[in-house]
């Protein structure tokens, strides 16, 4: 006797895998089965990539040009995260919950502050039931806002908890203002209420997933297949009121202070460089640079080559970070310093001494080399990581047509000049931001910054 549960599997799987015609469609690139390579296309006026990995499990996900840089109002970006996988004008989100559980299939979302991701992950012949799911949450959407609400204000709640998560949404707000600046979840003195009701959330998530502002991105499955299952379930998407747009980003600089009593946290951050796709704006040497300032080791039982990992071994109770955030036209370098607060006052001068040190060129071919090597194996890991890979291709794809291709990005990190880029540093603005121990904690002239 056949159980109900293989019942409903087979019926799902049937329903899914209708026959549909081959949408017409127009190749960018081609690349061999089990290639890191994306080949990508376009069908129903959706653009798409893909690439056939030997696994026997798929990721499925939309990318939508919809971060926090795009969205005309505070907590759009964030609500259109909440409203992912629940109640459609076809199923319930119990409904869409247990059939993704008799699949044995996990679905997520999260936004960043120029895209938001929908993701599935599925066995790999789900391919059309989570297409058609994918199609249908951003065309077919219920927008019942109270439950978002709720949910929204506990997200909150754990943003102002957390200093760090609080001096990196400073920093970019010193730097970028506006766009960029705009912070990744509205805080409490956010008049977001106002702003969100279920009309205003459902006009923008009709421009936010038109086919314009979409790319469709598989990990796991045939270029072939994955085409026609496109072409038939991303048929009735937007085709979108306004498109969603941004100012060019300038960066500007400056300094914020925030008291808080749970721990103290200094970021340094200066202007970066912008995602490989964007053209001139990219600059590679500063992801060498931020491998040499460093501040964590790679390497089991050792403090690790980078400068500031050696800076602190010598200052107890504190922690180092240095990071490269990279946008479509711009990027910022942060050091991230957290500890006790006398420590991290310390270790926020000696970075500063530390950068110009670099930029006067004390610095050994050695470490430079070694910098180097890194960066680039962090740059191709990265790609070959299925969640950085999506969104890096889906955006490409939006913006320029041209997939995210990891060996490239890996070449251009060669033959690089740290010392430049960290004369470069020094020579703008930096953007500050403070929070913890006010009374102790330095200010950015203190510690020899600019701003």
């Amino acid at each position: 006797m056949i159980s109900n549960r293989s019942l409903c599997l087979r019926t799902l799987r049937r329903s899914a895998c209708r026959q549909a015609d081959q949408a017409s469609q127009r190749p960018f690139a081609s690349a061999a089965s089990g290639s890191f390579q994306y080949e990508s296309g376009e069908t129903a006026g959706v653009k798409y990539a893909s690439r056939d990995l030997p696994w026997p499990t798929t990721t499925v996900s939309v990318v939508a040009r919809a971060g926090t840089r795009y969205q005309p109002y505070p907590g759009l970006s964030d609500a259109l995260e909440k409203f992912a996988f629940k109640s459609t004008t076809k199923r319930s989100a119990l409904r869409i919950t247990r059939e993704t559980e008799l699949l044995g299939a996990e679905f997520s979302a999260h936004h960043s502050r120029e895209s938001l991701v929908l993701r599935c992950k599925l066995l790999r012949e789900d391919l059309p039931y989570f297409t058609e799911l994918l199609g249908e949450v951003i065309s077919r959407t219920r927008f019942a806002h109270e439950d978002v609400i709720r949910v929204m204000k506990l997200a909150h709640k754990q943003l102002l908890a957390s200093p760090q998560a609080l001096a990196l949404n400073s920093a970019h707000g010193l730097a970028f203002h506006r766009g960029l600046g705009a912070p990744l979840y509205p805080t409490s003195s956010s008049p977001f209420n106002k702003y969100l009701d279920s009309d205003t959330i459902a006009s923008f998530a009709a421009d936010a997933y038109a086919k314009s502002n979409i790319a469709v991105i598989a990990n796991g499955a045939k270029h072939d297949d994955f085409s026609k299952w496109v072409g038939e379930f991303f048929k009735d998407t937007y085709d979108g009121k306004a498109k969603l747009e941004s100012p060019h980003s300038k960066y500007y600089g400056g300094e914020e202070r925030i008291a808080h009593a749970a721990s103290n946290v200094m970021v340094l951050a200066f202007p970066g460089s912008s995602t490989f796709s964007s053209g001139s704006s990219f600059k590679p040497e500063l992801s060498v640079l931020a491998t040499l300032l460093g501040g964590e080791s790679s390497i089991k039982w050792s403090s690790g080559f980078s400068l500031f990992s050696k800076l602190v071994d010598k200052i107890p109770h504190v922690h180092v970070q240095t990071q490269q955030s990279s946008y479509s036209d711009a990027g910022l370098l942060h050091v991230v310093v957290s500890g006790r607060a006398h420590q991290v006052g310390q270790a926020s001068q000696s970075i500063v001494e530390t950068v110009k040190k670099i930029a006067a060129g004390e610095i050994s071919a050695e470490d430079i080399k070694k910098a180097t090597a890194l960066a680039k194996f962090r740059a191709l890991e990265a790609g070959q990581q299925v969640d950085a890979g999506i969104e890096a291709t889906g955006a490409g794809l939006i913006t320029g047509g041209k997939p995210h291709q990891i060996d490239e990005v890996g070449r251009a990190i060669d033959n690089v000049k740290e010392s430049q880029a960290a004369k470069s540093l020094l020579e703008s603005k930096a953007s500050v931001a403070t929070v913890g121990d006010l009374h102790e904690l330095p200010f950015a002239e203190d510690i020899g910054l600019r701003v």
